[in-house]
């Protein structure tokens, strides 16, 4: 995250210089400016609202939402829910018609320029040169946005299995959008926004994409990404914002979503199944499968089950695989 504290060093620089130093210790003013800095959202984004023209329909209305240094952040939602809109406004493809956002502390629309150096953006509509080859794509984006590490990007081609030598537009669909994915993360940014990251991607080259994406995070980076992927967004998101319609319907981590999902267990019991006492427990859908079993659906706290069955002899519990498509699925079902 060299960048990160280069800008930090310069921005602590200019108020040093300026008279705005807390103290007369130098040293310890840095470290607890920078503290200050890095505690703070990576992406932090007030209120952001845009329309376009002389529609008064909000593609995007009063988007707040903050990602945290080291973070990967899902923005969930269905077409047109405001993904791609908010991601434009964040890298000032288009600019707001209200609020603000900022990025590392430099505001997306003043300091637009110095903010693309600390990013790696990949669009959910992967439209590269097609007259290049897929070796002087990256030769050309590497000019742009110099890597910590000039190898890597021949190492994330290897990764992906990507013949860089033929022409662009003789790749077929999965293998550009490996390509785009290379060319957002080969200089290793502190800062990755994706659009749909892993369209076209076939299961195996999605595995090694999740795995890049736990090797930026445990390096400090941060990552937002859209999907409406539920199986993606599970697995590698530490926190999810539901998006519908232009708005910022709801905001909650994984763990927070997976303690409040409806479990199933299959229950084996030595004797007849005790049906009635499951069936008395608030919340739970009782399915008879069974003389001697049954399976039980709860949401929430399970120490209501757990009274039942200690009553009773138990041969197995068996709990299901836990999906979460049915709690992505929830924020969608019709509510405004």
């Amino acid at each position: 995250m060299h960048i990160v504290y280069l800008n930090i060093l310069r921005d602590f620089r200019a108020s040093y210089l300026c008279g705005a130093r807390a103290g007369g210790n130098t040293i310890g003013s840095f470290v607890a400016y920078t503290k200050a800095v890095m505690s703070s959202a990576a992406i932090d984004v007030k209120g952001l609202s845009k329309k376009y023209g002389s529609n008064n329909n909000f593609a995007l209305k009063d988007l707040t939402l903050h990602v945290k240094p080291g973070e990967v952040y899902g923005f969930l939602g269905p077409n047109g829910a405001g993904k791609t809109t908010t991601i434009r406004l964040l890298l000032n493809f288009i600019q707001p018609t209200e609020g603000s956002a900022t990025i590392l502390g430099q505001d997306i629309v003043k300091d637009s320029v110095a903010i693309k150096r600390s990013v790696g953006y990949l669009s959910g509509e992967v439209a590269l040169y097609p007259k290049m080859t897929g070796a002087a794509f990256i030769n050309y984006m590497s000019a742009l946005a110099k890597p910590k590490n000039p190898g890597y990007a021949d190492e994330l081609a290897r990764r992906f299995e990507v013949n860089l030598k033929p022409k662009i537009r003789e790749l077929s669909k999965g293998n550009r959008q490996k390509l785009g994915i290379i060319q957002a993360f080969a200089h290793q940014p502190d800062i990755l926004i994706l659009d749909e990251p892993t369209s076209g991607l076939d299961p195996l080259k999605q595995e090694e994409f999740f795995g890049l994406i736990s090797e930026t995070k445990k390096r400090g980076g941060s990552i937002f990404f859209s999907s409406h992927n539920l199986a993606e967004v599970q697995h590698v998101c530490d926190r999810v914002g539901f998006i519908r319609e232009g708005k910022l319907i709801a905001e909650q981590t994984i763990a927070d979503i997976a303690a409040a999902a409806a479990r199933t267990f299959d229950l084996v019991f030595s004797e007849k199944a005790p049906l009635a006492d499951l069936r008395a427990i608030p919340g739970a859908k009782v399915a008879s499968t069974g003389d001697k079993s049954a399976s039980v659906h709860i949401r929430g706290e399970l120490a209501s089950l757990f009274r039942v069955l200690a009553k009773h002899r138990v041969m197995s519990i068996n709990q299901r695989e836990l999906s979460l498509e049915g709690e992505f699925l929830r924020f969608y079902g019709g509510r405004k």
